[in-house]
């Protein structure tokens, strides 16, 4: 039986990681579940589950639930605070972390589970985009199993060689092929996007995201973020990381070997597939996906991102080779923009300028600590907002 830590359980990558817990009750047990603020939805899950603690970011929600508890008779203690999560991380019942909240204050908890030396399913990409270095330190310092969770860097992970590690290089391995959807505007005519609403930016074609995600994958912006994670992960360079547009998303990503050879992980856009798969590694495990129908798909086609239409992807190149800070700088600042877009006081295609204009006014330094990245954040927040009064 193996002791779970859902880290954000309220939101989708939560919600997906529970459904497939409760399809192997013999084989996990959650000992915490945490969330921002939805006491409603997180006190369903402590009704099912019965987990011994629930953290919340909200000291007012915390109350609420705690109060909701104590009327159920539930045995769950309610905490709340960025302390308390970096304290259910490092329980000793808690063999693995699954760190799914969004933002930099997932950033914390993910670095204590990895000091902990624990089984950490990373699905928060501020851990290896904002702090890479300090992360990757972390997680061999402590002795941690790191597993990620995006289905891209799950899928690489999945065609690695036997016995590969995140953090090392792999032996044979020439090149990374991640792909991409394209978005909703693969195929928009340039000057109409110009007159992008938030509404088409969030209808993505093959994915039920978040909008913040929805509109990344909208810029490529999410796959320009994948791209740094995936250097970080699999010990590689930008320029051995290629992204290939795949309108279908089956083929979830490839890697190439120095004898000729490419292989693929495919399957159904459902993030239960790598969810079950870091859960159970490295074994396999029922996750409640259908398996792939081959003759329903009947065509897979690939092509090369247009840098015109996607200038994310550049920008984000660009943060990982300049290094030090620029990663936290990119993406504070697009984070940022992304919010002015959704609330209609950004247009779409200035998302990259306002990006571009932040990262040119704070030059990368080297990374000393967390305090200082989660400082660099900050000001970068603050540049992106004054940018977009000043109409970039």
């Amino acid at each position: 039986m193996s002791g779970v830590a859902v880290l954000g359980s309220t939101g989708s990558i939560g919600v997906s990681t529970l459904d497939v817990i409760a399809r192997h009750p013999e084989r996990f047990q959650v000992i915490a579940l945490t969330a921002n603020g939805n006491h409603r939805r997180l006190f369903e899950q402590l009704r099912r589950f019965a987990p011994r603690y629930a953290v919340m970011a909200d000291p007012d929600a915390a109350r609420i639930l705690a109060d909701a508890v104590r009327r159920e008779g539930l045995a769950t203690q309610v905490l709340a605070g960025p302390e308390a999560l970096e304290q259910v991380v490092t329980l000793d019942e808690v063999e693995q972390v699954m760190a799914a909240i969004v933002g930099a204050a997932g950033l914390p908890p993910a670095l204590a589970a990895a000091r902990a030396g624990k089984r950490v399913l990373l699905a928060n990409k501020e851990a290896l985009v904002v702090a890479g270095d300090l992360f990757m330190r972390a997680v061999a310092e402590g002795g941690a199993e790191l597993l990620p969770i995006d289905s891209e860097h799950n899928a690489i992970f999945q065609c690695m060689p036997a016995g590969f590690r995140a953090g090392r290089a792999a032996r044979g391995v020439s090149g990374i092929l991640l792909t991409a959807s394209g978005g909703p505007f693969r195929e928009w005519p340039l000057e109409a996007l110009e007159t992008v609403t938030p509404e088409q930016a969030c209808a993505h074609p093959n994915w039920d995201m978040g909008r913040k995600i929805s509109v990344d994958s909208a810029t490529m912006m999410n796959k320009g973020l994948e791209l740094i994670e995936a250097c970080w992960l699999f010990a590689t360079d930008v320029d051995h990381v290629q992204v290939v547009v795949h309108p279908q998303s089956v083929v979830h990503s490839l890697v190439q070997y120095t004898d000729g050879s490419v292989l693929a992980q495919l399957g159904n856009p459902d993030m239960r597939t790598p969810i079950a798969h870091a859960m159970a590694w490295p074994e396999r495990i029922d996750s409640g996906v259908a398996p792939l129908d081959l003759f329903a798909i009947a065509r897979l086609d690939f092509e090369a991102p247009d840098a015109r239409r996607f200038p994310c992807l550049r920008l984000a190149a660009e943060a990982m080779r300049a290094g030090g800070t620029a990663p936290a700088v990119l993406n504070a600042a697009n984070e940022i923009a992304v919010q002015a877009f959704l609330d209609r006081r950004l247009a779409f295609t200035a998302i990259p300028r306002l990006i571009e204009r932040v990262l040119a006014a704070m030059p990368p330094r080297p990374v000393e600590s967390l305090r200082q990245l989660l400082a660099v954040d900050s000001e970068a927040r603050r540049q992106a907002e004054r940018f977009i009064t000043e109409r970039v």
